[in-house]
């Protein structure tokens, strides 16, 4: 009876040691199909003013893109980002972009800030993707 007992407790170990690398390796794939649809839009991207001044990929489990983009803080004025919004519409990850842009912006102005250069966009793309804008190159980071 010992015996029966041990040989399914080893059973369910093994079952579910299974369907655990299941769940991570589909985890992984969706992570690598979401970093792919974020790597599809950095040609665009470039063509609206930005150039890539990092680009990093971390293998696990959950894989991680990041990438940061510069560009001249000037030609990013209101009419121009939402030009670029309303060309955006059809794609997630550009209109988060441009929307993220967008609200730091319209913070910057609201601070009454001097525009300062360059603009920096950094996204970080996991299962949940992360935006982060910036005016000028942080001096703590």
């Amino acid at each position: 009876m010992i015996g029966k007992f041990k040989k399914s407790i080893s059973h369910a170990g093994e079952v579910i040691k299974e369907q655990a690398a299941a769940l991570g390796d589909a985890a992984k794939q969706k992570g690598y199909d979401i970093i792919g649809d974020w790597i599809s839009i950095l040609p665009k991207l470039k063509s609206y003013g930005f150039e890539v001044s990092f680009f990093s990929l971390s293998v696990s489990i959950n894989p991680t893109l990041e990438v940061e983009l510069v560009g001249e803080a000037e030609k990013f004025d209101m009419e121009y980002i939402e030009k670029l919004l309303e060309e955006s519409k059809g794609s997630t990850p550009l209109n988060l972009v441009f929307t993220s842009i967008k609200t730091t912006h319209q913070f910057h102005q609201r601070a009454e800030l001097e525009t300062l250069n360059p603009l920096c966009v950094r996204i970080r793309v996991r299962l949940s993707p992360e935006i982060r804008v910036s005016y000028g190159e942080p001096i703590c980071e």
